[in-house]
């Protein structure tokens, strides 16, 4: 049995992949279900990652409700510009709500007879070492143990199992955050919006035909304070070069701080890190939930081969497989994110050099392709 901690897009779909192989697992999640099922995060989905919900039964709604995009949109010093994804890689992407994956997640589970307990939190991780490691947790105000052949650490980067695994570290804070907001308003847009501007980054998004979804850089220590609506709907339009854009009722707002983070290795013992727990990518490169998806599809595969012939070539290899994978999302996010935003400091000479790239890419097939291919993801990295 696997036990796995968290009950977002990774862990659930491990969940879910390996009832398909017959493996059993059981989920800890320390949040209740209607909070997951609310929590809104990352909302582009990858070919690979599309293909993967549909192929093993959960993505019938996705196919009904998901936003279909062959390309994005550059704009910058009053430019405006198509990247054609499906023309340069015969891929597209599909905009999809990660809470809306882990519904889709949460209702099949259940339906299978799946065991996902909510609202019991992981508190410690232990053996992972031995031969059946365990999970401490608490639930219903009770201390309990549960016994398992491997651990599956899904919890994020602040989770109780990054923490288990003591791994070394690589990371990069960044000096800006994202301003994000979630609007009762139609898209200004049919297809995303990158926009690099004198006064910094904004980003047009949605996650159906009546809710936008939409980013502001501002300061790394910025708070809401000083963002009243009418000022953040005034600084969307002028950045973004869309004076229609509609004013809605927000219904969800908050600032992220912007960092890069990778675990290496993303396993020890019988404790293996997938998403969050083992990477974090700045949203700019629209990689999160992928790579999350990417990580889980792997360690499945891996732990159904040892279940069957207690071979363990596959687990042995997981981190190498899918840290080649990680570097390269994590290159093309700090890439897109040094490319996209304004350096705090405002030096004028770098700017210039923003404007020439981003003006190489919209003039050069080759440009192009690069950014088009690292969007919609490598098949194998």
């Amino acid at each position: 049995m696997v036990g796995i901690i968290g009950a977002g897009p990774a862990g659930l779909m491990l969940s879910h992949l390996l009832h398909r192989q017959g493996v059993a697992s059981v989920v800890l999640e320390r949040r209740s279900r209607d909070y997951v099922e609310r929590r809104v995060r990352a909302g582009v989905l990858e070919q690979g990652s599309a293909d993967l919900l549909t192929s093993t039964g959960v993505g019938e709604r996705m196919i009904r409700e998901g936003l279909v995009h062959d390309g994005i949109k550059l704009r910058f010093a009053g430019e405006d510009h198509r990247i054609d994804f499906r023309r340069l890689t015969g891929k597209g992407i599909t905009v999809y709500g990660q809470q809306e994956v882990v519904k889709d997640l949460i209702e099949q589970r259940l339906a299978d007879g799946g065991e996902v307990w909510f609202e019991a939190e992981a508190t410690a991780v232990e053996g992972i070492e031995d031969d059946h490691p365990r999970i401490a947790y608490r639930r219903n105000g009770e201390q309990a143990t549960l016994d398992c052949d491997f651990v599956a650490g899904c919890d994020g980067s602040h989770g109780i199992a990054h923490e288990a695994l003591a791994a070394k570290s690589y990371e990069r804070s960044y000096r800006f955050s994202w301003l994000g907001i979630l609007a009762k308003t139609p898209p200004a847009s049919d297809e995303l919006i990158y926009a690099y501007h004198d006064r910094g980054f904004a980003l047009h998004s949605m996650r159906s035909p009546e809710i936008s979804r939409l980013y502001l850089q501002v300061d790394g220590d910025d708070t809401m304070d000083p963002w009243p609506e009418a000022r953040i709907w005034d600084e969307l339009r002028l950045r973004l070069a869309e004076p229609s854009l509609q004013a809605g009722e927000i219904i969800e707002s908050g600032i992220t701080p912007m960092r890069s983070m990778v675990t290496e290795p993303m396993q020890h013992g019988r404790l293996f890190l997938a998403g969050d727990a083992a990477h974090i990518v700045p949203a700019t490169g629209a990689k999160g939930m992928n790579l999350a998806l990417a990580d889980v599809k792997v360690l499945a595969e891996a732990l159904t081969e040892w279940h069957r012939s207690k071979a363990r070539d596959l687990l042995d290899h997981y981190s190498d497989v899918c840290l080649r994978r990680v570097w390269r999302a994590e290159h093309f996010s700090a890439w897109m994110t040094a490319l996209l935003h304004r350096d705090p400091a405002g030096d004028p000479f770098d700017h210039k050099l923003r404007l020439s790239y981003l003006r190489y890419i919209v003039t050069s097939e080759a440009a192009a392709t690069t950014l088009a291919e690292n969007y919609v993801g490598f098949e194998n990295t």
